[in-house]
C-alpha cells in the first residue's frame, strides 16, 4: 500500500513538473516584470523610473541569494530527504534555514535603510532616489519569507503551488506599481508645485512603485502562508511515517544551505551588478556634459525601454534552453557523456535557432518599437537597441555554459568567469562613459565586450572539461545565415512601410513575413525537421509546405 502511494504521488510530481506552466514559470514571471516597466513609465514618468531604478535593482540583487538561491538549495535538500522518508530532518532543515533567511535580511533592511543616503547621493548620483531606496528595506523581509517557503514546497514536490505563488507575485507587482506609483505621483505633483521642483512628483512616483512592490511581497506572502495551513495536516501526517535514523543538528543544516547557495549567489549577483555600476558612471558622465537636469529622464528610458525590450528578448532565448542544462546534468551524473554531449549541442543549437532571428529582429525593427514605446524624440533609443541586440545572442551562451558549470561542479569556473566579465565590463565603461563621456552608448558598448568575455570564456572551459566539440554548421552558422537573410526582408519591410502604416502594423507584419521566410530557410539547409516543426505554432504548415516543396 505504501508502494502504491509513492508511486501516485511521483506520478502527480513528474505530471506537475511536466506542465508547461509550471516548468516555466520562474522565465514567465521574469518577463512580465521586465514589461512592467514600459507602461510603469507612462505612470510616472521616464524620470521616475530613474529614480525607482536603483531601488528596484537593490532589491533583486539582494532577493537573488535570500528568495531565489534559498528556493533553489532549500528545495534540493529537503527532496533528498523527503525522498528517504526523512521527514523531520526535511522540516529541521526548513527551520534551519527560514531563521536564518529572516536573520540575514533583516540585518540588511536595517543597512539599506541606514544607508539609503549614501547609496542615493553617491553609489548612484541620484539624492532624490532616496525614499525608493528605503522602500526596499521592509521589502526585503517579505521576499526572504517567500524564498522559504517557495523552497520547502518545492522539496515537497509541490512545485505547481510554487508556481501559482510566483505567477501571483509578478501580476499584483503589476497592479500594486500602477496603483501606488499612480497615487504618489499625484501626491508628489502637489510637493512640487510647493517647492518649485518638479523632480519632487517623480520622486514620490518612483517611492509610490517601490511602495507596490512591497505590497505585493505582502499579498504573496499572505498566499503561501494560507497554503501552508491547508497543506500542513498533509505534511504532519509524513512525520508520522519518519525514517530518519537520526536528526540533524541546526548549525549543520544551516551550513550545508549556505556552502550550496553562496557560489551560485555570489555569480549571480556578480553577473547582475553592472546596472547600478552604469547608471552610477551615466549620471557621472552627464553631468561632466553639464547635462545633470536630464540625465535622469535619459536613465530613464534606457532602463525602462531599451534595456526591457534587449532583456525581453534575451529572456527569450533562455527559455528555449531553460531546461536543457538538468537534461546534460542527468546524463553527466550517470557517466552516460557521450548523451551528455549530444544535448549540449541540441541546446546550443536550439538557443541559436531563437536567439539569431530575435536579436536580428529587434534590430531591424528598433525604429517601430521606438516609435511605439516611446513619443518623444526617439533616434537615441533606436541607436541604443540596434546596438545592443546582439547582447541576445551573447546572453544567451553566458547562460546555457554558465549554468552547465554550475550543474557539473565548475563553481571556481564559473566565479573566475563572472569576475573577469565584471572587470571587462567596470573598465571598459569607465574609459568610454567616464573618461570619453559616450553616455549610453558607451554602456551598450561596454555590456557586450563584458557578455562576449563572459560567454566566451564560459564555452571555452566547458569545452575543455567536459571534452565538447561544437558542430558549427548546423549548429551555429546555418541558422545565422537563414536569419540574416530573413532580417533583410524585415528590415526592409521597416523601411518602406513604417511611415505610411505606421509602428504597429509594420512590427506586425514584418515579424510573420520574416518569421516566414526564416523557418523556410531552417528547412532548405535542413537544421529542422518534421519533428521540430510539429511543436511549434503552424508548424502542420510549414511541414505541408516542405512536403509540397520537397525540402522535407
Amino acid at each position: 500500500m505504501k508502494l502504491r502511494k509513492r508511486d501516485s504521488e511521483d506520478g502527480l510530481l513528474n505530471r506537475s513538473i511536466k506542465n508547461p506552466m509550471v516548468q516555466y514559470a520562474g522565465i514567465i514571471s521574469y518577463i512580465i516584470l521586465l514589461l512592467m516597466r514600459i507602461p510603469l513609465s507612462k505612470v510616472i514618468g521616464d524620470a521616475g523610473i530613474g529614480l525607482f531604478a536603483p531601488a528596484y535593482e537593490i532589491f533583486f540583487l539582494i532577493t537573488i541569494f535570500t528568495s531565489y538561491c534559498m528556493t533553489k538549495t532549500m528545495a534540493g535538500i529537503i527532496r533528498y530527504r523527503v525522498k528517504r522518508d526523512q521527514y523531520k530532518n526535511a522540516k529541521r532543515a526548513f527551520r534551519a534555514a527560514f531563521s536564518m533567511d529572516m536573520l540575514i535580511s533583516v540585518v540588511l533592511a536595517l543597512l539599506v535603510l541606514l544607508m539609503s543616503k549614501i547609496i542615493a547621493d553617491i553609489f548612484v548620483l541620484e539624492s532624490f532616489a532616496r525614499m525608493a531606496v528605503m522602500a526596499v528595506a521592509p521589502v526585503l523581509i517579505f521576499a526572504a519569507f517567500i524564498g522559504t517557503f517557495r523552497g520547502y514546497f518545492d522539496g515537497f514536490g509541490l512545485g505547481v503551488l510554487t508556481a501559482h505563488s510566483q505567477y501571483i507575485e509578478s501580476i499584483s507587482m503589476v497592479v500594486c506599481a500602477f496603483c501606488f506609483g499612480d497615487i504618489c505621483y499625484i501626491y508628489g505633483t502637489k510637493v512640487a508645485a510647493l517647492r518649485q521642483d518638479s523632480v519632487y512628483s517623480y520622486a514620490y512616483g518612483a517611492l509610490g512603485a517601490m511602495l507596490g512592490v512591497m505590497v505585493s511581497q505582502i499579498i504573496t506572502t499572505i498566499h503561501l502562508l494560507v497554503v501552508y495551513v491547508v497543506y500542513s495536516g498533509t505534511l504532519r501526517g509524513k512525520l508520522g511515517m519518519d525514517g530518519s535514523k537520526r536528526l540533524e543538528t541546526q548549525y549543520s543544516l544551516q551550513g550545508m544551505v549556505l556552502r550550496s547557495s553562496l557560489p551560485f549567489a555570489v555569480s549571480a549577483i556578480i553577473s547582475n551588478l553592472y546596472m547600478l555600476i552604469d547608471q552610477r558612471m551615466f549620471n557621472y558622465c552627464m553631468n561632466k556634459r553639464e547635462l545633470g537636469p536630464e540625465r535622469t529622464g535619459v536613465w530613464g528610458c534606457y532602463y525602462g525601454k531599451c534595456a526591457v525590450l534587449i532583456s525581453v528578448g534575451a529572456a527569450l532565448g533562455v527559455w528555449s534552453i531553460y531546461t536543457a542544462a538538468g537534461r546534460i546534468s542527468n546524463a553527466y551524473d550517470r557517466g552516460d557523456y557521450r548523451i551528455m554531449r549530444e544535448r549540449i549541442g541540441k541546446a546550443v543549437r536550439r538557443l541559436c535557432i531563437v536567439a539569431f532571428p530575435t536579436a536580428i529582429y529587434l534590430a531591424a525593427l528598433a525604429r517601430p518599437f521606438a516609435e511605439c514605446l516611446y513619443k518623444g524624440e526617439s533616434d537615441a533609443l533606436t541607436a541604443w537597441v540596434q546596438k545592443g541586440a546582439v547582447i541576445i545572442i551573447l546572453y544567451g551562451f553566458c547562460f546555457l555554459f554558465g549554468q552547465l558549470m554550475y550543474r557539473v561542479h565548475m563553481i571556481r569556473e564559473l566565479l573566475f568567469t563572472a569576475g573577469i566579465s565584471l572587470i571587462v565590463h567596470v573598465l571598459t565603461a569607465y574609459i568610454l562613459v567616464q573618461k570619453a563621456l559616450l553616455g549610453a552608448d558607451g554602456i551598450v558598448y561596454a555590456l557586450i565586450l563584458s557578455f562576449a568575455v563572459c560567454g566566451g570564456l564560459n564555452f571555452f572551459l566547458v569545452s575543455r572539461n567536459l571534452k565538447y566539440r561544437q558542430e558549427w554548421l548546423g549548429g551555429i552558422v546555418f541558422p545565422a545565415a537563414a536569419a540574416g537573410v530573413s532580417g533583410v526582408v524585415v528590415a526592409l519591410v521597416s523601411s518602406f512601410l513604417l511611415e505610411p502604416l505606421g509602428g504597429m502594423l509594420t512590427l506586425l507584419i514584418g515579424i510573420v513575413a520574416g518569421l516566414f521566410i526564416y523557418v523556410t530557410f531552417l528547412m532548405i539547409l535542413r537544421v529542422i525537421g518534421e519533428a521540430e516543426l510539429s511543436r511549434i505554432p503552424l508548424g502542420f504548415f510549414f511541414i505541408m509546405l516542405g512536403r509540397n516543396l520537397g525540402i522535407l
